[in-house]
C-alpha cells in the first residue's frame, strides 16, 4: 500500500458530494448541475476496484452514496438523456453492476436496462461502429471505445447470454483498420467515416494527430472489455495482439528518464509539448492489467510499475500536507463545426489546460494503483 495515495484518496472522497465532486473540474468550470458523466463515473470505476482490493468500505459507501443520489427507483438516472446519443454518457453505468451484485436493489438493475436502452439505438457508421455523439455524427473516436464498450460487454456476459459479443468485436476491429497508422504504429484520436468535417483528412477521414489520453482510453477499453467478455478464443486471438501492437508502439516513444509519455505521444521533440499524467496512468493500467489477464507476457509487468512510479514522482506533489495531482490535460476534443480551435494540431493539444485532481487523470491512477497492490499480493 502506497500511503501518500491512500492519503490522496481520502482527501478526494473526503470533500466530495455528488452535487460538487471536487474532481470534476470542468463541471465546475462550466457551472452544470450535477449530471451523470464519464469524469464521475471514471473516479466511481476506480474507487469500486479499490473497495474491491482494500476490502475498506470506507470507498463502496462513498460510491454507493454518490449513486445514490443519481439513480431513482424507476431506474431513470439524474441528468441522462439518451436522445442526446453521446457515448460518453454510458460511462459510468459500468458501475452499477457491481453496485446491484453488492447490494441487490433492484432500481440499479432498473438502471442497467436504462442504459442498453440506450446502447440498442445510438446511431452508427455504416461499418457499424458508434458514433460518438449526435453532435458528431459518422464520427468514431478512440475515447468511445473505453465510454461504451465495457458496459455493453459486461451486459452481454452477464444479462445477455453474449449475443452482441461479434458486434463488439467488429467496432474495435474497424478502428484498427480505419485509425491506426502502420509507419507509427499509434492510433488517430477520431475519424469522420464521410470525410467532411473540417479537422478530417478529406481521402482518409482521420484527424491529425496522436494524443496521449484517447490512445489511453483505448488501451483501458482492450483491457477492460477482455477481463468481461468470457471468451477465451477472442482474448487469445483478437485483443491479446491488439493490445501488443499498440503498447509496443507506445513504448517506443516512451521518455526514458520519467517513463512517462507525451501529450502529443510521438512529438516529444517539441520543446512545448509536455509529459502527461492521465494518458501515462491509463497505459500504466492496461499494461498491469494486460499482464495479469495473460494478454501481455510477464515482462511488461516491470514496465506498468515503472510508469505508474514515474507519475507519483514527477506529478503527485505535497505541500504543507496537502497532497495533489499534477500534468492531467484537462480536456480536448475535435470539432464541432462551430469550434474551429479544436482541430486536431499539435499547437492545438499543447494549448488545452493543465490542470490538478481532474478525475480523468486521478481516477486512471487509482485504477493503475489497484493493479499495483494486485502485484504486490503475489
Amino acid at each position: 500500500m502506497n500511503i501518500l495515495i491512500d492519503r490522496f484518496i481520502h482527501k478526494l472522497i473526503t470533500f466530495s458530494t455528488p452535487q460538487e465532486p471536487i474532481w470534476n473540474i470542468e463541471s465546475i468550470k462550466a457551472g452544470k448541475e450535477p449530471h451523470w458523466n464519464y469524469i464521475d463515473g471514471c473516479m466511481m470505476t476506480s474507487l469500486i476496484e479499490l473497495y474491491k482490493e482494500t476490502n475498506d468500505s470506507k470507498y463502496i459507501d462513498f460510491v454507493h452514496q454518490f449513486l445514490d443520489y443519481y439513480v431513482f427507483e424507476d431506474g431513470t438516472i439524474r441528468g441522462y438523456d439518451i436522445n442526446n446519443y453521446n457515448v460518453d454518457d454510458i460511462c459510468e453505468s459500468r458501475v452499477l453492476f457491481d453496485l446491484y451484485n453488492i447490494t441487490k436493489d433492484e432500481k440499479y438493475l432498473k438502471a442497467i436496462e436504462f442504459t442498453y436502452t440506450h446502447i440498442q439505438t445510438q446511431p452508427r457508421t455504416d461499418d457499424g461502429n458508434f458514433w460518438h455523439k449526435k453532435i458528431y455524427p459518422n464520427q468514431v473516436w478512440l475515447d468511445g471505445l473505453f465510454m461504451a464498450q465495457p458496459f455493453y460487454t459486461r451486459y452481454e456476459t452477464e444479462l445477455n447470454h453474449k449475443k452482441n459479443y461479434d458486434d463488439i468485436i467488429n467496432q474495435f476491429n474497424n478502428v484498427r483498420k480505419f485509425m491506426f497508422n502502420e509507419d507509427k504504429k499509434l492510433y488517430y484520436h477520431g475519424y469522420d467515416s464521410k470525410r467532411t468535417i473540417f479537422w478530417a483528412n478529406k481521402e482518409t477521414g482521420l484527424s491529425k494527430n496522436f494524443w496521449l489520453r484517447a490512445i489511453g482510453w483505448f488501451v483501458v477499453a482492450i483491457v477492460d472489455v477482455a477481463s468481461y467478455m468470457k471468451d477465451d478464443a477472442a482474448k487469445k486471438e483478437f485483443f491479446s495482439p491488439l493490445l501488443q501492437e499498440i503498447i509496443n508502439g507506445l513504448l517506443q516513444y516512451q521518455d526514458q528518464e520519467s517513463k512517462l509519455f507525451y501529450q502529443v505521444v510521438d512529438l516529444g521533440n517539441r520543446s512545448e509539448n509536455y509529459l502527461e499524467a492521465s494518458g501515462s496512468a491509463l497505459v500504466s493500467y492496461a499494461i498491469l492489467k494486460g499482464t495479469r489477464l495473460g494478454l501481455l507476457d510477464s515482462s511488461y509487468e516491470r514496465i506498468g510499475l515503472e510508469i505508474f512510479d514515474g507519475i507519483t514522482k514527477k506529478y503527485l506533489t505535497e505541500k504543507n500536507g496537502d497532497l495533489n495531482l499534477g500534468g492531467i490535460c484537462l480536456v480536448a476534443g475535435l470539432g464541432p463545426e462551430h469550434n474551429l480551435r479544436r482541430d486536431g494540431t499539435f499547437e492545438y493539444y499543447i494549448s488545452e489546460p493543465i490542470v490538478e485532481n481532474d478525475a480523468k487523470g486521478v481516477g486512471p491512477l487509482i485504477m493503475a494503483y489497484t493493479e499495483v497492490i494486485k502485484t504486490s499480493k503475489k
